[in-house]
């Protein structure tokens, strides 16, 4: 299976979102994207609907349920909110929606921050692999894969997609 372009998914995603934000009444969302591929994911939206806002980032290594299994990440960095959080409209972006738990953390670490009137979730690909209820409201395409393969986004300019395999824990 050939994987999707982002150059083609990203305008689709910005008319998306664009209609979105506009049958919610959404005139001034901020943007926050998830280290690392959510950021150049939302920053190419950004570009592509012509804004040069500031940009959210939020590192959520410590807000991880799997912290205490898979201990710090070497490249740990703090998030950075240049904007408040409190009654704002919040656009999350992530690159691969896979099992939820990144998004959770991300929307604890938000709420830690302040409570946003809303939070509208894209994500360049789901993988409908989700162990918690959450869905984006925004997608660039849905994969299924094999129990043994993953999708990892490489950028931050030209954005790519590719195949990762891991071997079998049986």
């Amino acid at each position: 299976m050939t994987l999707p372009n982002p150059d083609q998914l990203l305008p689709e995603m910005a008319a998306a979102l664009d209609q979105h934000l506009s049958s919610h009444g959404i005139s001034e969302p901020r943007f926050i994207g998830i280290h690392t591929g959510g950021v150049w994911v939302a920053q190419a939206l950004l570009d592509l609907r012509g804004r040069q806002e500031a940009l959210g980032v939020l590192d959520v290594s410590f807000y991880r349920d799997d912290f205490t299994q898979n201990g710090l990440h070497p490249q740990v960095r703090p998030s950075a909110l240049p904007f408040e959080i409190d009654g704002q409209h919040l656009v999350l972006i992530d690159d691969v929606l896979m099992s939820g738990r990144t998004v959770r953390a991300a929307l604890n670490e938000l709420f830690d921050y302040g409570r946003p009137a809303s939070v509208s979730l894209v994500c360049l690909l789901d993988l409908n692999a989700r162990e918690l209820p959450i869905r984006p409201d925004v997608v660039g395409a849905t994969l299924s894969l094999p129990p043994d393969q993953r999708v990892k986004l490489l950028g931050p300019a030209p954005l790519a997609l590719e195949y990762q395999t891991f071997a079998s824990a049986n």
